[in-house]
């Protein structure tokens, strides 16, 4: 089976081109405009045939975030967050470790640097005078890439693991999609860890429950998709608009050559890159700061982003 280039368990689902796999459930629904889409694996047998591992992927798509509406903004920040709480112990006091992964200076590849800068960190302040009875202990960093710093991202976080002892970690990358419409406006919540770089066929050691010891919740935003995906649904759509019947065994063999040519690894990006990751950083430090700080007023914790 050819899997299709992305990073959205949904997608993949929907690239199988089945309307069931054993050992796979998916559920639909809605809240307050809002299509949630949530992909639950627990068959290794599938797991190998969507190409994810097996584990929860919960995923919040709304197209009125790509025009910058308040109110969508607002109320995907608010659903992020309350997944997130539900995800991470409230009963254990030990700090959570948020991770920005990526390049800053590269924006599609800055997600988790820009989101880093807008979360809450309080782990400094215990015993001080600004800390407040009802803040929640968080430490934050953005380790940068391997060609910039030399040192591998899992090295860093096996290091801040022995050392913080965190009762969960979260990692915010960018991500890839298989449809262009989902760029900037669909975040994926995942329990399963994270592969820094898989986005762009970047593949660095993976940041897992397995390898760190600790529960690795994966939070991301498609900011690109590859040029032969794209090339692949021009045609289609010329097929479509000529009145042509689609030949998808035609189209995959046509994606399969351009994937094996220089085109195959270039990926594009929308013109608008720089408001969507700026925005979707500020949306998903706003979950992670509504999960975390659940004590904190919605006017407190807009106050400390500022």
């Amino acid at each position: 089976m050819k899997h299709p280039r992305t990073d959205l368990a949904m997608e993949s689902f929907e690239g199988a081109q089945e309307t069931s796999i054993p050992g796979v459930q998916v559920s639909h629904w809605n809240v307050a405009d809002i299509q949630m889409t949530e992909v639950i694996i627990t068959d290794p047998d599938s797991s190998q045939l969507l190409g994810k591992p097996c584990g929860s992927y919960l995923t919040l798509e709304c197209s009125l975030l790509r025009e910058r509406d308040p109110d969508a903004r607002l109320a995907m920040s608010n659903l992020l967050g309350e997944e997130l709480g539900r995800m991470i112990a409230a009963e254990n006091t030990a700090p959570v470790l948020v991770i920005g992964l990526g390049n800053r200076f590269i924006t599609p590849d800055s997600l988790g640097p820009r989101t880093i800068d807008r979360t809450l960190v309080t782990r400094h302040m215990a015993g001080s005078a600004y800390a407040q009875e009802n803040m929640r202990s968080v430490c934050a960093i953005a380790p940068g890439v391997l060609g910039v710093t030399g040192i591998e991202t899992m090295e860093m976080a096996q290091s801040l693991v022995e050392k913080l002892q965190p009762r969960a970690i979260l990692c915010i990358d960018s991500l890839a999609a298989r449809a262009s419409d989902r760029i900037g406006s669909a975040i994926q919540l995942s329990d399963t860890g994270i592969q820094p770089g898989a986005g762009v066929g970047n593949h660095r050691r993976p940041l897992t429950k397995e390898t760190l010891g600790v529960d690795v919740i994966a939070i991301g935003m498609p900011t690109v998709v590859y040029a032969a995906t794209l090339a692949r649904d021009a045609f289609a759509a010329l097929a479509q608009k000529d009145g042509t019947p689609c030949d998808e065994d035609a189209l995959d063999r046509m994606e399969r050559e351009l994937l094996g040519q220089e085109i195959g690894d270039m990926i594009v990006t929308p013109r608008e890159i720089d408001s969507i990751v700026q925005d979707a950083s500020g949306i998903i430090a706003m979950g992670i700061n509504r999960a975390l700080q659940p004590m904190l007023s919605d006017a407190e914790i807009s106050a400390m982003m500022d």
